[in-house]
């Protein structure tokens, strides 16, 4: 069944798109593409914005001469511009059980919503769009388009897809490392549930293969507050066990070990110049994205 108007903005964001529909989401690192688009490129050629001057050597084409500079300094060098291409982003959601953690609204339906107002944003300025869900034993995706329809497709996948089964990030973002041939703006959106040593490890395996990283780091906020006054009883969401605690006597030390996780994340991102952004299920879409996008503008 095609999905309807009302079924897109459940998980398009309204004040969102209002807000930064008239700006571009750019990269910060060059792009490689065939096509005409906003973004800078991997090569040098023929465009619109200069770059540099280099010497002429043999086999460059000599209609690219500056014969100004050539008759001021009786040397043959030759223009080089910025070529400008679009950007191709793979968008890779963490479906892992504990994406499943909150109420009202769950990480994995907030996740949702920041994926598809992303596509709709980069499709709206005509890029391309691709989808990784990544899942306890394979990892389901969609080839990266940049046809309008292309919203719908993604839509069609993501609105049946739940937060069930054990963790497998890691090893599935090594494999897309791998497998993503053309440099891409890789966007993950996951709680990041992992040790941070195995996360800055992705991190560097993706930089190495020239790709531009972006981290949304998902939390609920009562994992970023703590705030549980009685007794309770944690269930681990990807299959492992429970434990029943008083709260106030482990809180300190939680909120330590968590803050100590973000901060080894977000240092290592700075040091691998990945964007590490920070969200609550509880922060307004628009102002999580308007950060996101300020931070590539500034880049």
């Amino acid at each position: 069944m095609v999905p309807t108007r009302k079924n897109l903005f459940d998980y398009v964001d309204r004040k969102a798109i209002a807000r930064l529909a008239s700006g571009t989401v750019s990269s910060q690192k060059p792009m490689e593409g065939n096509i005409s688009g906003l973004h800078r490129s991997a090569h040098k050629g023929s465009s619109v914005e200069f770059s540099e001057y280099r010497e002429f050597s043999e086999g460059d084409d000599p209609r690219r001469i500056d014969w100004r500079v050539l008759g001021r300094t009786d040397k043959c060098f030759l223009k080089e511009f910025e070529a400008e291409t679009s950007l191709r982003c793979e968008l890779v959601l963490d479906c892992s059980g504990s994406m499943n953690f909150g109420k009202p609204e769950n990480k994995m339906e907030f996740a949702k919503k920041i994926l598809m107002t992303l596509t709709y944003l980069f499709l709206h300025q005509g890029d391309a769009v691709g989808l990784k869900m990544i899942k306890e034993t394979r990892v389901d995706e969609l080839p990266a388009r940049k046809n309008p329809r292309h919203l719908t497709e993604i839509l069609n996948l993501i609105e049946k897809v739940k937060a069930v089964g054990k963790n497998n990030l890691i090893k599935s973002l090594h494999e897309i490392a791998e497998s993503t041939r053309r440099r891409a703006m890789v966007v993950i959106i996951s709680d990041f549930l992992e040790e941070s040593e195995s996360i800055l490890q992705i991190l560097h395996h993706l930089r190495e293969r020239k790709h531009e990283v972006v981290l949304f780091h998902l939390f609920n906020h009562t994992e970023l507050e703590f705030n549980f006054n009685k007794p309770i009883r944690f269930i681990d969401l990807e299959g492992g066990s429970s434990i029943l605690t008083d709260p106030s006597q482990i809180k300190q030390e939680y909120l330590n070990n968590l803050n100590q996780h973000i901060q080894e994340i977000r240092v290592g991102s700075a040091k691998t110049q990945c964007s590490h952004q920070v969200i609550s299920t509880s922060d307004k879409m628009e102002e999580a994205l308007m950060r996101f996008s300020m931070k590539q503008r500034e880049s």
